[in-house]
């Protein structure tokens, strides 16, 4: 009797192990194919998942701010702080005697601006020229992308403009109100090779108080239009790394009572390093603030009347 039930407790055992790896088996076989269905769900949906690829923008451009006497569509890095010097000697038509210009009188702009936040500049500069002091604004609305999605750069810029001489016999000051002027400017460019790049701008100059006269009637008329369009190009060619050839021509587009600005046509050179940029040129433009030459430049390339000019920019980055 020992004997015989010892042998059922075997086959009992035995049969118990054998339940117990068919179960194993069992489980086995459906972890592998729930898992396997599983990641085979995770990889469809992540081979279905599109790549978002970061925009890679254009650099360069431009070297700066300032192209002679246009602004471009450049907007420095968000934390950048640039120091303007903007110079232009006098007429060359004086001749020797007064080294074309550069003896005679001049006028000189000191600007600073400041980029607070991505695509967006903020400045102010003083000008010697009838004591103006002015603030501006510069955003990037578009940039030119490496892969062509995006082919060309637009930035708009604008200033404020305040004559702060005192009120005499020689100023049309009323109120208050008549020493600001406005300049608003949409420029479009487009870095076309890794040695080319141009642009071309539409502005509007809105002068608050213009010059009059009196009518055969005795009626007061005003000689320009208050407000004053403008269309600008600029180009540059570099030919080494470091320097290049600068071109800008302006273009009044508003017809006005008497005194019509004349064009503006100045060629120069370009000298850059990582911090600095240095023009040196020649053109009919010689006031320093953009509204400035749209509407009051008499001036003419025609005749030769041009101007010695540089401009000097720094930048520090914070």
């Amino acid at each position: 009797m020992p004997k015989t039930i010892k042998i059922i407790k075997m086959k009992n055992l035995a049969l118990k192990i054998s339940f117990f790896f068919k179960c194993i088996s069992i489980l086995g076989v459906i972890t592998l194919f729930v898992g396997g269905h599983a990641w085979a769900q995770d990889s469809a949906t992540t081979a279905e998942k599109p790549v978002v690829k970061k925009k890679s923008y254009t650099k360069n451009t431009f070297e700066g701010n300032y192209l002679i006497e246009n602004q471009t569509v450049m907007v420095p890095i968000k934390g950048t702080l640039e120091f303007d010097i903007q110079h232009r000697f006098g007429d060359v038509n004086n001749g020797i005697s007064s080294l074309y210009g550069i003896f005679s009188s001049a006028i000189m702009r000191l600007g600073f601006s400041y980029v607070p936040l991505k695509n967006l500049q903020v400045g102010f500069g003083a000008c010697s020229d009838r004591t103006q002091v002015d603030l501006n604004l510069k955003y990037a609305l578009l940039k030119q992308t490496r892969d062509g999605s995006i082919p060309v750069s637009i930035t708009y810029f604008g200033n404020i403009l305040m004559d702060t001489r005192k009120k005499d016999a020689t100023t049309l000051f009323v109120t208050a109100s008549d020493r600001f002027s406005f300049f608003n400017q949409i420029s479009v460019a487009r870095k076309i090779t890794e040695k080319f790049s141009a642009q071309v701008s539409i502005s509007l100059s809105h002068i608050n108080n213009v010059a009059g006269y009196l009518d055969s009637t005795g009626k007061v008329m005003p000689q320009l239009k208050n407000d004053n369009f403008t269309f600008s190009a600029i180009g540059r060619y570099k030919i080494t790394p470091k320097t290049a050839i600068i071109v800008d021509y302006d273009q009044p587009l508003t017809q006005n009572p008497m005194n019509n600005p004349h064009p503006n046509l100045s060629f120069g050179l370009e000298m850059s390093t990582s911090g600095h940029t240095f023009q040196i040129f020649a053109g009919n433009y010689n006031y320093l603030l953009p509204q400035n030459n749209s509407v009051y430049n008499q001036n003419d390339y025609k005749k030769g009347q041009y101007f010695i000019g540089f401009n000097i920019s720094r930048l520090w980055n914070f």
